[in-house]
């Protein structure tokens, strides 16, 4: 069922493809480098438009930082759905969050490289470490957990 086993690429329609995620909170606008269960490197573009940046800071846009956490939240769910045989039938539910670090604001303009890997996995739970960058800069971080878990009308 999986078409992607051997890409190691994605664009924003194939990502929509193995997330459930739509807009306004998909956070993930293309994967460029996919090392199948093990890595992911992904890209969010910060554009003005975002919704949270009417009231998250009026004259000051900041991109909220649990964001950074939701980005490598959905870069490491991507990560691991595709390793599935079937990922349109499974979710990655947020677990627990450790260590986070929010180093630097993210605002319009930046281009987030978002850097994950899967620290363990262990039946139907799997953590993932990640980072945020802007211009190689760390501006975020931290380990994500996540359950498998049946998706909805599936």
């Amino acid at each position: 069922m999986n078409d992607f086993k051997e890409k190691t690429e994605f664009d924003l329609h194939e990502i929509i493809q193995i997330l459930p995620h739509r807009y306004p909170f998909l956070l993930i606008d293309k994967i460029e480098v996919l090392t199948p269960g093990e890595s992911v490197t992904a890209i969010k573009n910060i554009t003005v438009n975002e919704p949270y940046f009417q009231g998250h800071f009026p004259g000051q846009p900041i991109m909220p930082a649990v964001f950074s956490l939701e980005c490598i939240a959905q870069a490491g769910a991507f990560l691991l759905l595709n390793t599935l045989e079937d990922p349109l039938k499974k979710n990655a539910f947020i677990s627990a969050i450790d260590g986070a670090r929010f180093r630097k604001p993210v605002v319009p303009g930046d281009q987030m490289r978002i850097e994950v890997v899967i620290a363990k996995r262990k039946l139907n739970i799997c953590r993932f470490q990640g980072s945020c960058f802007v211009d190689n800069t760390l501006v975020a971080g931290g380990l994500v957990s996540a359950n498998i878990v049946d998706r909805a009308g599936a």
